[in-house]
């Protein structure tokens, strides 16, 4: 499934790059769902989702790389937005995250606290005064956590 997610990846970031957006992040389920989350300088409008949807639809439509059917969602990552890259952490060094790690450290998979510091390798959070270093590659997934 990643190898799947890959090729989508590098074939439509250059058409939503074309459009003047950026391409957050891209979600295939095995349930045949494809979502592509875009953010802008500006807020992410309706408008932009379909802007976005229909080109990407025209690229799906002419090289067919999905098996089967599938949906395409296209918004904006939200508030909460996923983090996966280095350049997603280093971006939002200051924010408050939510981690969960593929396998366990120190009995522990799911941590919360306030990002300090990210590089290529990992990412450092400051959980109730204690920084804690967590290898970008061991992440299961994260995202921002709002404050209300």
């Amino acid at each position: 499934m990643n190898a799947l997610r890959d090729r989508l990846e590098a074939l439509l970031a250059p058409v939503v790059t074309g459009l003047g957006y950026e391409l957050w992040e891209l979600e295939w389920s095995g349930g045949g769902v494809l979502r592509l989350f875009i953010d802008a300088a500006e807020p992410i409008t309706v408008e932009d989702c379909e802007r976005v949807s229909r080109a990407v639809s025209e690229t799906l439509d002419a090289t067919d790389p999905v098996p089967g059917e599938y949906t395409l969602e296209v918004s904006s990552p939200g508030l909460e937005r996923p983090l996966r890259t280095a350049a997603h952490f280093a971006r939002f060094v200051g924010q408050p995250v939510f981690v969960e790690l593929a396998v366990a450290r120190d009995g522990r998979k799911r941590h919360q606290g306030r990002l300090v510091a990210a590089d290529a390798r990992q990412v450092e959070l400051d959980i109730e005064g204690q920084r804690v270093a967590l290898p970008i590659e061991g992440l299961r997934k994260a995202h921002l956590v709002a404050e209300y």
